[in-house]
């Protein structure tokens, strides 16, 4: 990837947004931070479903969706490792890794660990004649390690905590100042709520779940040449799961997302406050009042259909407003358990606007799930505490 070095950080910065806007104008305010790389679908099962899961049904993914899930998970330990390609409609040496894994210390809590690497690629320095000035690998990564704790049989809390690093010019000289390798540090809260006791008497087809979880609550990011917001954001969701019989289960979701970082004012600055300051004012900050403020949030539709736990089907749709970046997309994919622990899930992303950057997105996921030892499941002994 070559570009001059006048112009890379600003690029870096706004590359989820690139291709997506439509026509926009000055009063179209894009919502933006650095390290984007931390909103974007690691694993291949939300991605195949709009980029919902802050309620889906928990898996080892659920560090970067919503830790407070796998309070509820079923088996005792598992690991996902997850690949996608980046962008690769406008370049070839960008892309996005994944490791996560969890294990159930008891009934009522797990302990889950994950990291995500960005590698954006190689990048062209040049001087003001337009001579080569070295080159350079731009890559990010983020640690993150955490704890699910249930409240109760339906409730359940999630806590973790992040290292972030993000290296993307080196100590080359942009505008003037020699950069720096940006860390920080941050943390994710969620909450989880899932009634779903069935007994031998009562064999529950319809099943709900809610999600709410505050993401990359931290310090700015700097890089040697300026400070700037990481991509705090609130997710809110639900999903519901209906089961005709004991092989059929089809599950819909609905996800809501706000960043909770400051919207340009009306000359197009971005306000400089404190990070937990921004998190409050990102609720009121926007030029246009309340009407701006609700088309600060992205939508994400979601549904899947499994049989037997065995093979799964999946789609979903995401949803930008235009005057905020204006992303829109549709996915699909599927998911077949290879044994009895392992399975793949592949997602694949489909632009309904021309000259969409992730046209050609595709994702794949490696996932492992180890069940208790003992001959009692974690199901039965829910069912024992419910009694």
């Amino acid at each position: 990837m070559k570009i001059k070095s006048f112009r890379i950080f600003g690029i870096i910065l706004l590359l989820p947004y690139l291709g997506y806007s439509q026509a926009l104008t000055k009063q179209y305010r894009v919502v933006s931070s650095a390290v984007p790389f931390l909103t974007i679908s690691p694993n291949s099962k939300a991605a195949s479903m709009g980029d919902a899961g802050v309620a889906s049904t928990p898996d080892a993914s659920s560090l970067f969706w919503n830790t407070s899930k796998l309070a509820f998970i079923e088996n005792k330990t598992g690991a996902s490792l997850s690949y996608a390609p980046w962008l690769r409609d406008l370049v070839q040496d960008m892309s996005l890794l994944n490791a996560v894994g969890y294990h159930k210390i008891s009934d009522k809590q797990t302990l889950t660990a994950g990291l995500t690497y960005f590698n954006q690629g190689e990048i062209e320095f040049t001087n003001a004649q337009g001579n080569t000035n070295g080159k350079f690998t731009s890559r990010e990564f983020v640690f993150a390690a955490g704890i699910a704790q249930k409240l109760n049989q339906d409730f359940s809390m999630g806590l973790n905590l992040k290292y972030i690093s993000s290296n993307l010019v080196g100590t080359n000289v942009i505008g003037g100042q020699a950069g720096k390798p940006g860390r920080t540090a941050a943390f994710d809260l969620g909450i989880y709520y899932n009634k779903n006791r069935p007994t031998d008497k009562d064999v529950k087809k319809v099943d709900y779940a809610f999600g709410l979880v505050l993401q990359n609550l931290g310090g700015k990011i700097n890089y040697g040449f300026g400070e700037y917001y990481i991509p705090a954001n609130l997710k809110l969701g639900t999903s519901i799961s209906i089961k005709p019989d004991n092989h059929n289960n089809f599950n819909f979701l609905i996800d809501f997302n706000k960043l909770l970082v400051p919207t340009p004012d009306s000359t197009g600055k971005v306000p400089n406050v404190g990070s937990f300051s921004a998190v409050f004012s990102s609720f009121s900050d926007a030029p246009d009042g309340f009407k701006e403020e609700i088309r600060e949030f992205m939508g994400s539709v979601g549904v899947e259909y499994n049989y037997d736990n065995f093979f799964a089907i999946r789609g979903g749709y995401f949803f930008e407003p235009i005057s905020k970046g204006g992303r829109k997309y549709a996915t699909m994919g599927a998911g077949i358990k290879l044994k009895e622990t392992y399975s793949i899930d592949l997602a694949y992303l489909i632009p309904t606007n021309a000259g969409n950057p992730l046209a050609n997105t595709w994702r794949l996921s490696f996932n492992i799930n180890l069940p208790n030892k003992s001959k009692g499941t974690v199901k039965e002994t829910e069912a024992d505490i419910t009694e």
